[in-house]
């Protein structure tokens, strides 16, 4: 998509599919290798603590800023159907919205920070040296929050418009900064965990930074600071609508998988690490789909601004058959080469064979879940929020059900059978939903 904000609706092919996910896959495989060197450098300095303090603090903020996550599914869905009737306009009001909002939750997060962070450690206790050095590192990176949430609202409007490469060059630019701070304060200066929390502050703004740049088009637009059109009552109520509709969804799906790590504790040390390997797997396919399912929430989200019932349609189903091409490599992969990424990831004997035990399961997971990924995409570029909030409602009802008679029947097993079977609930229910979504964008 052009600087225009809002060209016409296109053909739905294969090349517009892939023009969208690719950059996206791209994206996100840079994810893990910070998280890597961010490990990998205070892991120099030659104590475990550093190590562990970095890791604390990294999950506690990480978990606190994923909360806003629907700025960016939110933002997506009505950007793309504002990009899809044609409202530049609203498009460029829209980007100013989510920034400050961005930017407004940010400064209550620095502002409640020592709250937050008792919170955080009363929830998850570490040694005081852990918890001292990890609270110096959340103190810097705090200083980043307005940035790190801002640039979610950025995500979401860049793929809205199709703009996977410069989401792609945010990313990219964000995380390579990263890498090169942490090498020269931590190894360079001296500087310890520090350091590492000082480069991702860096990072961070210098990506919202990259970001803005990005979306200058936006700017040359006046309605991006026409008051009036910005702080619209109708169109804020249906903005809060749609990310508190994402964000309940969001929640009972982090239930779900934190419930799974905490039952299959019950189940000893071997069998919690063989979960959480497996999980790791689940995270790549996850990270592979991703691509497919924004290409979904643009297109199909642009083709229900424009009422484009027939467009929206092929969006769907064209974005599917990717998914479902990368969901058959995933598994394929998987069973061919699954133990021997267990015996990378995992270098202890019990575990590992354990793992291979509930391989098939994470075999089958790409495929058993991909409507569910798949049908979120359609769903969030449709705004369809409310449909995506009941429907995992009973999904969640589901899997308690399925955890209730499958864990005390077959174990560990049935803690994985439960999961897939919420995957597959998800599906369905938002699968018999579709129809009601094509009559709205009718």
């Amino acid at each position: 998509m052009t600087d225009t904000l809002a060209d016409p609706p296109r053909e739905v092919t294969h090349g517009r599919v892939l023009k969208i996910a690719v950059p996206i896959v791209i994206a996100n495989a840079t994810v893990p290798i910070l998280g890597a060197v961010d490990t990998g450098v205070v892991g120099q300095i030659g104590l475990a603590a550093p190590i562990g303090a970095v890791g604390i603090g990294a999950i506690i903020l990480s978990g606190i800023y994923w909360i806003f996550g629907f700025l960016r599914m939110g933002t997506t869905g009505l950007a793309a159907q504002a990009a899809g009737q044609g409202n530049r306009a609203e498009v460029a009001a829209l980007l100013t919205r989510v920034l400050m909002i961005g930017l407004g939750a940010g400064a209550l997060l620095i502002v409640f920070q020592a709250a937050i962070f008792w919170a955080a450690f009363e929830v998850a206790p570490a040694s005081d040296e852990v918890e001292h050095l990890a609270r110096s590192y959340m103190q810097i990176r705090i200083w980043s929050a307005p940035a790190a949430i801002a640039i979610y609202g950025i995500s979401g409007w860049l793929i809205a418009l199709e703009r996977t490469r410069a989401l792609l060059v945010m990313q990219v630019w964000m995380n390579l900064l990263n890498i090169v701070l942490d090498l020269w304060f931590v190894l360079g200066l001296g500087w310890g965990v520090d350091g590492v929390a000082f480069a991702t502050f860096l990072a961070e703004w210098s990506g919202l930074a990259v970001g803005l740049w990005l979306c200058r088009a936006a700017f040359r637009v006046p309605a991006w600071r026409d008051w009036a059109r910005v702080f619209d009552r109708a169109k804020l109520t249906n903005m809060t609508r749609v990310n508190s509709d994402i964000l309940i969804r969001s929640l009972l799906l982090q239930a779900i998988f934190m419930s799974f790590l905490f039952l299959a504790a019950d189940f000893g040390d071997v069998v919690l690490a063989a979960n959480q390997v497996l999980l790791q797997f689940l995270q790549i396919t996850a990270y592979a789909l991703d691509g497919f399912a924004f290409a979904a929430e643009a297109m199909v989200g642009q083709a229900m601004g424009a009422r484009a019932v027939q467009t929206l349609r092929r969006s769907a189903i064209l974005t599917s058959v990717w998914g479902l091409l990368s969901c058959a490599v995933m598994s394929l992969a998987f069973w061919v080469a699954g133990p021997a990424l267990i015996d990378l990831m995992a270098d202890v004997p019990p575990v590992q064979a354990a793992a291979r035990d509930y391989l098939p399961w994470m075999i089958a997971a790409p495929l058993v879940g991909l409507a569910a990924w798949m049908l979120d995409g359609v769903f969030i570029g449709a705004t369809r929020t409310a449909d995506m909030r009941n429907m995992m409602v009973v999904s969640a009802l589901v899997y308690v059900a399925a955890v209730l008679v499958l864990v005390p029947w077959i174990g560990n097993h049935g803690l994985w059978a439960a999961l897939l079977i919420s995957f597959v609930a998800r599906g369905v229910t938002l699968a018999l939903r579709y129809p009601a979504l094509e009559r709205a964008a009718a």
